[in-house]
């Protein structure tokens, strides 16, 4: 049914769950995995003129710290396509689907700076809607302690 997963990676702790789902997934009907992350072109060229050079390597090493995150999590042995690409990160990230002929992209449901937004982060929520393949949106799990249970941590969804 899945012949190629793209996972979208930010390296933010969101994604970490849809990033292990995602293998998950990829791993039961052998499909072939490919890891995108996308330097958003818009913080640079938002940032103060001499600024950009530092934030442009800054989100090139970030970018390159989440690729790495991924395929540290994907089982031995197993062979993964990674890919930086610079622009606006849905954009880039449904024409590189398109590209690869992806069955599917997968993605957390917030991001580095989605923290506020109260369903979908909004890169998220754009791929969502302008993907032209099916989403799989993967909500992070929250540990927090519940003092009605003694200082229990427990595992909710975020």
């Amino acid at each position: 049914m899945f012949d190629t997963v793209v996972i979208a990676t930010d390296g933010s702790d969101s994604v970490k769950r849809a990033v292990d789902v995602a293998l998950d997934l990829a791993s039961r009907f052998d499909a072939e995995v490919h890891a995108l992350s996308v330097v958003d072109a818009s913080e640079v060229d938002a940032s103060p003129q001499q600024l950009r050079d530092e934030l442009q390597t800054a989100l090139e090493t970030t970018a390159d710290a989440a690729l790495a995150t991924v395929e540290s999590r994907t089982a031995e042995g197993r062979e993964i396509t990674t890919a930086v690409r610079e622009g606006r990160p849905a954009v880039e990230l449904c024409e590189y689907a398109r590209e690869v002929d992806a069955d599917l992209i997968a993605t957390g449901t917030r991001g580095r700076h989605g923290e506020n937004r109260l369903l979908l982060g909004s890169v998220a929520e754009r791929v969502v809607r302008t993907s032209p393949v099916p989403v799989l949106s993967v909500r992070q799990l929250e540990t927090i302690r519940d003092d009605a249970t003694g200082g229990e941590e427990v595992t909710t969804e975020a």
